[in-house]
């Protein structure tokens, strides 16, 4: 009896041809399919590279429930606001561009480690060594910066504890290390602030095995903290601003995304809580051919925002809201409306460094 092949029925869009080559890419469908319903009454945040504050931001102005645990003090102006670093991500901490940096921010937050008490002094300005760009021009005093920082992990503390959904970007494997401490920075020591000692301050190229048992690990204890909460995971299709390996920035990145995607893929085979969204290939898959990018080929074009985000509100079988303002739209969002592409990346910062 002839059985065929498992090839002869599957859908058009499991075939180069019929789903890519055939079709012009801005009519490609199908591209996610959830493994789990995302509702709007459903508490959302969101943290982790660049590229998740436009997941934030869609959300909330398509009536989802994303949430900022930090809110801006209410006398606080919008662009003062902005510039304090409220209302970008559902707690202040910052870009999280590594596993270990999200590691370390929820095991300080549910106090399962100590945060650390170091410090970076510049002309009497103190900087969190941890979000050294989250206030303008540093803390009046080392107090006020660990009082800010505390502010945070209780925020983020209260969103593990009842968030129904974490969407968490995966941005980087380079990060730099405290060799004494062990612990992960932001940014490289003497960028953004602080004193770069290269007896103490270490590079490191994280591999997928780190990478993976790292996020499972954050994943894990979530989970038992919150057992009702879930996992969308993305990859920002962002480039590297600047590599510290050998290697040619260009090598540098496809390594670096290359192994994140692979981390979320399989963390999602893994666990049906946890799912993928594929806003990295949308944006930077051979078919666009780079037209979501801007003429420097790493900023994200406003219409290759709203190109991902139509595919994750198609498959979640919503129509997007154009005009309507949902009650729980923040000042953040109201103002970002004014200025769509105006994404708060501190990675950007190390672009100053290029003396070519």
């Amino acid at each position: 009896m002839d059985f065929g092949n498992p090839y002869r029925d599957m859908p058009a869009n499991r075939f180069w041809r019929s789903a890519i080559a055939d079709r012009d890419f801005l009519g490609v469908d199908k591209m996610w399919t959830p493994a789990f319903d995302i509702r709007p009454e459903d508490t959302v945040i969101t943290a982790g590279s660049c590229f998740a504050q436009h997941i934030g931001r869609a959300l909330a102005k398509n009536g989802y429930g994303w949430t900022d645990f930090e809110p801006a003090p209410p006398m606080l102006p919008d662009e003062a606001a902005k510039a304090f670093n409220f209302g970008i991500f559902s707690f202040r901490t910052g870009n999280i561009y590594t596993t270990p940096q999200l590691a370390q921010w929820v095991n300080w937050a549910l106090k399962r480690a100590d945060p650390p008490k170091e410090v970076w002094e510049e002309d009497g300005r103190f900087f969190d060594p941890f979000r050294p760009q989250i206030e303008p021009n540093g803390f009046g005093s080392a107090d006020e910066m660990f009082a800010a920082r505390n502010n945070t992990l209780a925020a983020l503390k209260r969103a593990i504890h009842t968030s129904d959904i974490f969407v968490f970007t995966l941005g980087l494997t380079e990060m730099w290390e405290n060799t004494e401490t062990g612990l992960a920075y932001a940014m490289c020591p003497g960028t953004a602030a602080g004193v770069f000692d290269p007896e103490i301050h270490k590079f490191k190229n994280l591999t997928y095995p780190e990478i993976y048992s790292g996020m499972r690990d954050v994943i894990n204890l979530v989970k038992r903290v919150n057992p009702k909460i879930k996992f969308l995971l993305t990859v920002s299709p962002v480039p590297l601003t600047a590599t510290a390996s050998p290697d040619h920035v260009l090598v540098a990145n496809t390594y670096s995304k290359s192994v994140l995607r692979s981390v979320a893929g399989d963390l999602a085979n893994a666990y049906d809580f946890v799912d993928y969204f594929p806003s990295f290939e949308i944006i930077s898959s051979v078919p666009n051919r780079a037209m979501f990018y801007e003429p420097n080929m790493r900023s994200v074009r406003r219409e290759g925002v709203d190109f991902v985000m139509s595919h994750f509100f198609k498959g979640l079988g919503v129509e997007q809201k154009e005009a309507a303002r949902p009650t729980g739209l923040t000042r953040e969002i109201l103002a970002a409306e004014r200025n769509e592409d105006d994404i708060v990346c501190e990675e950007e910062i190390l672009e100053a460094n290029n003396a070519n």
